[in-house]
């Protein structure tokens, strides 16, 4: 089976151009496309609520997928590298036809993968790398970074059931009991005394 897969944006966006560019394609490489899948969502939204995630499932060996550019098929990289991912692991053929790759079960295919690989990896490590470098840029700065101290909160959950609680110990009843009574953490009530100096 060979698909033709075109996906716009908003639907002030046109198929036209896509659907013109994969027909040439096509033709070229004496192709017919047996079924084309289209669509008008955006590339963030889950494969789930997509008709790309439907052709993605249903896609067998030696079917061929043909989009007009990467990006028709994800808006990140990671989402791109998986879908590859998919389709090479069911033996299906992609083209992109902008970037002029073909991904199959073949030797190519496997180097470019690798190579989308290395780039995501690459892509998690400079994302960290610049994390690292403007949190250590702002502690050069003397901005203090985490939680400041003394921002721990002042109320807990028996904050103004002292009374009840002081009762409770007159009586000789166990923290364990009185826990119980508020419905709370036994350590909570002994913290909450610790604190309170019941």
């Amino acid at each position: 089976m060979i698909y033709g897969y075109i996906r716009v944006s908003t639907d002030k966006q046109t198929t036209e151009n896509q659907k013109f560019e994969i027909e040439n394609f096509a033709k070229e490489k004496n192709f017919q496309i047996e079924e084309w899948i289209e669509e008008t969502i955006s590339g963030t939204k889950k494969l789930s609520d997509r008709k790309f995630g439907a052709l993605l499932q249903k896609i067998k060996k030696d079917d061929t997928l043909i989009v007009t550019e990467l990006s028709r098929m994800g808006r990140n990289l990671m989402q791109i590298m998986s879908i590859l991912h998919t389709c090479m692991e069911k033996e299906a053929k992609v083209f992109c036809i902008k970037e002029r790759y073909e991904l199959g079960n073949n030797i190519n295919s496997k180097v470019l993968a690798f190579a989308f690989g290395l780039s995501a990896e690459i892509e998690r490590n400079l994302i960290s790398q610049r994390t690292k470098e403007a949190l250590a840029r702002k502690k050069a700065e003397g901005v203090i970074l985490g939680r400041p101290k003394g921002s721990k909160s002042k109320t807990y959950k028996l904050t103004g059931r002292e009374e009840e609680i002081k009762v409770l110990l007159d009586k000789k009843i166990s923290k364990s009991a009185i826990a119980r009574i508020m419905g709370v953490h036994r350590l909570t009530v002994a913290d909450f005394m610790k604190s309170n100096a019941l």
